[in-house]
């Protein structure tokens, strides 16, 4: 049972597979010895990208099999959205821009972009990936058909930019549920729609799906970051365009910190304040919930990404409006999950911790259980776990993941 609960198990199996010592990992990954020693029998979380991205260097692995895939389990809020994944990847890899539709005829254009605005983006705000998987590929193949076979220009720029928006949809879908590969598949086409549209909002709009911190060599990520955000400065023209620009400046700030250059990150995220004083402080209207809340909601993500004590994670948590996250309960989900995994690194306030962590899973279920640094967290967490209270809190969270307890 415990050699599958955490990151750890999988990182003292791999470790043995390539034939290394705990010294030498130490030296190939730059931690401490003491650090994984302490992982690999599950009592630190292995839950930072810069972390696991060095671990995953070191044994000459992938981060997948270094985390771990999904974990499926009975409950259904778990285990539904993947049976959406594989439609998905067949809508992903059977369109192309340079071959005839795929499908024979598409509802009207104006139905699929208020049906992409309207009921995907708002179950997209919610990490409800059922609805979102339901809708999502028939969309995407019937926008395509648009695009093949516009009634014109100005129709062909529409269901371009209304592509670019679904395939972004595709790419967080995919990796929330733990298929990264396909994410990367998505975000590259919407990186491929925009080039077609020639727009520089829109390519800055797929520069932020594809440069995802989420790659093993963070240091690449940031530079590519960095240069999409330099590449779209001059092109911000009025403040819809401000949000494009302020989420590629959050996207540095956490590939900084996932690159260990803490001063940098911390440079980045002023960058972002700055751009979100010039927009309303509103995550339901603007692009992505860029705004102060937004940002200061990052802040508390690129903290714990930093490894922030749980003292310091509190207080800025403290400075976050939870009242307005009400408007997106994406946004609210990974601010409590994030705050959740910050405060267990303390010991003082593991109970806390489980609380936080648990009005996470009750705000955005499907999003919280297939959630691998969350997932890591509650397992370390249980395996720490020394009273009947908190112990039993574990227990039903770690049930509903799918972590043997």
């Amino acid at each position: 049972m415990r050699e599958e609960m955490t990151i750890g198990a999988r990182l003292r199996a791999l470790r043995r597979w390539r034939g290394m010592s705990l010294d030498e990992l130490a030296g190939l990954s730059g931690l401490s010895k003491s650090f994984l020693s302490r992982a690999e029998r599950g009592l630190r979380a292995l839950d930072r990208r810069s972390h696991i991205a060095a671990l995953a260097n070191a044994l000459r692995v992938s981060e997948t099999d270094l985390v771990g895939g999904p974990h499926l389990t009975t409950d259904r809020q778990q285990s539904e959205p993947h049976a959406y994944v594989e439609p998905l990847r067949v809508t992903l890899e059977s369109n192309s821009f340079y071959a005839d539709p795929v499908v024979e005829r598409a509802r009207p254009l104006d139905t699929l972009v208020t049906l992409m605005s309207g009921r995907i983006e708002q179950q997209r705000r919610r990490y409800n990936y059922i609805e979102v998987g339901k809708d999502l590929p028939a969309v995407i193949d019937e926008l395509h058909w648009h695009v093949r076979q516009p009634a014109d220009e100005a129709t062909q720029r529409r269901a371009l930019e209304t592509l670019v928006e679904a395939y972004m949809c595709a790419a967080g879908m995919a990796r929330s549920l733990r298929h990264p590969d396909l994410g990367q598949i998505a975000a590259m086409r919407a990186e491929q729609t925009a080039v077609m549209l020639g727009d520089p909002v829109a390519q800055g709009k797929a520069a932020f799906s594809l440069i995802r911190p989420n790659a093993s060599n963070w240091h690449r990520v940031k530079v590519m970051a960095e240069r999409a955000a330099e590449a779209l400065e001059p092109h911000v023209r009025s403040p819809q365009d401000i949000p494009v620009l302020g989420m590629l400046t959050l996207n540095a700030a956490l590939a900084s910190a996932a690159s260990r250059d803490t001063a940098a990150a911390r440079d980045w995220l002023g960058e972002a304040a700055t751009l979100a004083a010039r927009v309303p402080d509103d995550l339901e209207r603007n692009w992505q919930a860029f705004s102060s809340t937004n940002v200061a909601i990052w802040n508390i993500t690129v903290g714990v990404e930093c490894g922030e004590g749980g003292s310091v994670i509190a207080a800025k948590a403290a400075m976050v409006d939870e009242e307005r996250l009400n408007a997106h309960v994406g946004r609210k989900t990974c601010f409590l999950a994030d705050v959740g995994r910050g405060l267990a690194r303390d010991p003082k306030r593991r109970d806390e911790a489980i609380q936080w962590l648990r009005r996470s899973e009750a705000s955005a279920p499907q999003r919280f259980r297939n959630d691998a640094k969350v997932r890591e967290t509650v397992a370390v967490l249980l395996e720490q776990a020394r009273v009947a209270a908190q112990g039993r809190e574990l227990r039903g969270l770690a049930a509903r993941m799918g972590v043997p307890h």
